[in-house]
């Protein structure tokens, strides 16, 4: 009998050290009973491409906020300063469906959180919190924020995380702002719940593990970012982690130690006349792959499955470790027009479509290029799928096939998929490999063979140049 006291007292205390703070430490009784979930054994924050398992959620969360200075109604307030030190507390919350004007605010956060979904979902201990359906416009002044589960501003739109959902109609909308955060679980800007996020001109770094600059999670939403400067440092801390849609348009995008771009699930990710350099040279989570652009499935349940879509006009493309793209476990359309990308890897590999750390969906991409220069190979896993199509003068030089081994040398696959190539009469593809693919649609005086063989559907295509 004391045997079983004594586990029904530890798994008590578990549960209660599980939890993202009490409300007894707490300074407000505003509340949000929402659906929570699981990211995945070891508890995966969402960044980090790492959380392997079934959808989460099943238990619902009660979220007490606290904001050491909190707005409920419509204001104005300019050259203010708002702090907090307290655990999943924020230095300021703004609560409320008026309209609300913050000018040059200096902000500060300290105070750690076990955080989780709390913090993750629903903008809990974040340094500057906007919910309840407001439109808050922010310009100027700094926000600092050195805490775990501590998001620099977090825009929650109020539809308790469900995917694909409306939210409430709260909006973001913030311009000429420095936002600095070092602990992990602590993006620049985040926005949930079908919350609403414009940025203009930010100059936003992060440092923590799962940290995104740009950041997006359960519930998703829209953002909009132009102009500024989106630096990550932390592992499973792309520039951009996307369960939304965003749109980022001539600004600069750094990812130091991660991919540049994740896109999860049934959600895009739109780059026009950006700059991306990424160096993804260390591998967490599920990953088994290093990659510039990683689009894919986590079946966490932080994101709806689907077709996830990545599209970039103009700009550069700089990958200075591993793949340029890899799609894995979801159905992704890749479109291109304008880019220049530069591939620094010595193994210049410009797209692989297989397994890798995650299971339930398939490996299916398009890859559309229009007035696009591609290098490279391209990579297809014997379970996985790929149309290519090339337009207006694009250019492809590289080759096609299924050989693949992963970061750690593993084969993951040793014959190529279904592959389809589709070249207009303005394109050309120069072969730098053998190539194997299942259809061929085109002139085959497009295909120039430069010494080698492209086989269709096993046979070798005849007219090459």
């Amino acid at each position: 009998m004391k045997k079983l006291l004594a586990i029904i007292l530890t798994l008590s205390l578990v549960l209660t050290l599980a939890a993202c703070g009490s409300a007894s430490e707490t300074t407000s009784d505003q509340t949000d009973t929402s659906q929570s979930a699981q990211d995945g054994p070891g508890g995966t924050p969402p960044d980090m491409p790492g959380g392997q398992g079934g959808p989460g959620g099943g238990s619902s969360s009660q979220v007490v906020y606290s904001g050491a200075t909190e707005i409920t109604s419509a204001k104005t307030e300019t050259g203010k300063t708002y702090a907090s030190t307290t655990s999943d507390q924020s230095a300021l919350m703004i609560s409320t469906s008026d309209a609300v004007t913050i000018n040059n605010p200096t902000v500060t956060k300290t105070g750690d959180s076990d955080g989780g979904d709390n913090c993750n979902f629903y903008g809990q201990n974040a340094a500057l919190l906007v919910k309840g359906g407001t439109t808050t416009t922010i310009t100027g002044g700094t926000i600092i924020s050195d805490a775990s589960g501590a998001n620099g501003v977090f825009c929650y739109g109020g539809n308790g995380g469900q995917n694909n959902a409306s939210g409430d109609g709260t909006t973001v909308i913030i311009e000429d702002t420095t936002i600095t955060t070092t602990g992990s679980g602590s993006g620049g800007i985040m926005t949930t719940g079908g919350g609403i996020t414009e940025a203009y001109n930010l100059t936003v770094t992060t440092s923590g593990q799962s940290s995104a600059a740009i950041r997006t999670d359960r519930g998703g939403g829209k953002v909009t970012v132009t102009g500024g400067t989106y630096t990550s440092n932390g592992l499973g801390s792309p520039a951009i982690y996307s369960t939304a849609d965003i749109t980022v348009s001539n600004a600069k995008l750094v990812s130091n130690l991660s991919e540049g771009v994740c896109i999860e699930g049934l959600n895009s990710i739109t780059l026009n006349d950006c700059d991306l350099t990424a160096n993804n040279t260390k591998r967490n989570g599920n990953a088994t792959f290093l990659d510039s652009i990683m689009i894919y499935q986590s079946m966490s349940g932080d994101a709806a499955s689907g077709t996830s879509s990545f599209t970039m006009n103009g700009g550069s493309l700089t990958s200075k470790s591993g793949h340029v793209f890899h799609v894995t476990n979801t159905s992704a359309v890749i479109t291109l027009s304008g880019v220049k990308i530069i591939n620094k890897d010595s193994d210049n590999i410009l797209l692989s479509i297989c397994d890798d750390g995650w299971s339930g969906g398939s490996n299916t991409a398009t890859l559309n290029a229009s007035k696009q220069t591609l290098n490279g190979a391209v990579l297809v896993g014997s379970n996985s799928t790929l149309a290519m199509k090339l337009s207006d003068s694009s250019t492809f030089t590289g080759y096609i096939d299924g050989k693949i081994t992963n970061a750690s040398g593993t084969s993951v696959s040793t014959k190529v998929g279904t592959v389809s190539v589709t070249l207009d009469s303005t394109s050309t593809w120069t072969l730098t490999g053998d190539s194997y693919v299942t259809s061929f649609t085109g002139n085959a005086s497009n295909v120039i063979s430069n010494g080698y063989t492209l086989y269709v559907n096993g046979t070798a295509l005849t007219g090459t140049k």
